[in-house]
């Protein structure tokens, strides 16, 4: 009788052992250590969608995340919880890297700023000279002519030779709130080069320069989204009457291809900005484990053929190709530049926003 006892005794305390070490890993499942991250909400789809958290399980890795903007991340986010932060920009990674005194971060993948638009405009833009083709097989958005149109304050319905598309609005671009959005952030580096005599905006008497043009380009669009995915479901779903020119990253036009799921349609094009900016999703780990997940992301070949599947371009710019092809993305982009430093940013950002 005793032995039984013993052995019931010995049974229970075995199963409250296991259950102490089941519940110490929440619902991580066997084996898997859970890794909390903060991200830029255009990634949320990659982190949540099943394959991607297979891949991570394989490596014994349970990765959760919250999402906030990247001027947020680097500003307003309590990251002492979290085991990585991973903005959106270089220069929101770059604060982040000083502030928290990390020495290594990872850039696993990237996307440049364009434009979704449509093939009549397109052919409008071009015969206007606003459009024209880029350095390889694609066309682009002369920022510089683009500027020229903006400052004057030119309407769609004057622009010579339009039957396409005679609108009585102005000729603007449709970008997310540069006050909350990383992407109005990345159109505000673009044309404050352009504005800037083709030169990286550096100083305040730079910024003072070039501050009347820029904010000109959001303030004339009246309301704008804090989030990129506003403007492109507009694009996707209202067409060219509401949108006929929307900033994306080049990323959200690529994925959508790749779905195959019929919302880009035959008219639908997508044309880059000449110059333009990369988008740099930077991974700042701010502990170990954090550390693992940028290394799987920077060199794991199923993750990054599934960063790929989603548009982003990869370490591996052979990924990227092949997911791209359909959706005709060039295999590089020469003309393109560096955004300027956080502060520098910072300043334009919060001086365009003043003024709402």
């Amino acid at each position: 009788m005793k032995r039984r006892v013993s052995i019931g005794l010995a049974v229970v305390l075995l199963l409250a052992v296991v259950a102490v070490i089941v519940w110490g890993r929440g619902d991580s499942g066997p084996g898997l250590a859970t890794v909390r991250g903060v991200i830029g909400s255009e990634k949320q789809a990659f982190f949540t969608d099943q394959r991607v958290v297979d891949a991570f399980a394989h490596h014994g890795l349970k990765v959760e995340v919250d999402t906030a903007g990247s001027r947020q991340l680097a500003t307003t986010v309590d990251l002492g919880k979290y085991a990585f932060a991973f903005p959106s920009s270089s220069p929101a990674a770059q604060k982040i890297q000083r502030d928290r005194k990390v020495t290594t971060v990872y850039t696993p993948f990237q996307s440049p700023m364009a434009i979704a638009t449509f093939e009549p405009i397109v052919a409008l833009l071009k015969a206007n000279g606003v459009v024209r083709k880029g350095a390889g097989d694609y066309d682009v958005l002369d920022v510089a002519k683009y500027l020229d149109v903006a400052k004057a304050g030119t309407r769609w319905d004057q622009l010579p030779g339009n039957t396409a598309y005679p609108a009585r609005k102005n000729v603007l671009v449709t970008t997310t709130d540069p006050r909350e959005s990383n992407s109005a952030a990345m159109y505000l580096s673009i044309v404050s080069f352009v504005a800037n005599g083709n030169t990286v905006v550096s100083s305040p008497e730079q910024e003072a320069k070039v501050l009347p043009s820029v904010s000109k380009l959001f303030l004339d669009q009246g309301y704008t989204q804090n989030s990129t995915e506003g403007p492109f479901e507009d694009y996707l779903s209202a067409g060219m009457g509401k949108t006929p020119l929307a900033l994306i990253y080049e990323s959200q036009f690529v994925d959508r291809v790749v779905r195959g799921d019929g919302s880009i349609r035959p008219d639908m094009r997508m044309i880059y900005t000449a110059p333009t900016v990369y988008s740099k999703h930077t991974l700042v780990p701010l502990s170990a484990d954090g550390d693992k997940v940028g290394q799987l992301l920077a060199t794991d070949p199923e993750l990054g053929k599934l960063a790929a599947t989603f548009g982003f371009r990869t370490t591996d710019p052979k990924l990227f190709a092949d997911v791209a092809a359909p959706a005709h993305a060039p295999a590089d982009l020469v003309d393109a530049v560096e955004p300027p430093s956080f502060e520098t940013l910072e300043r334009l950002l919060d001086a365009v926003g003043k003024q709402y």
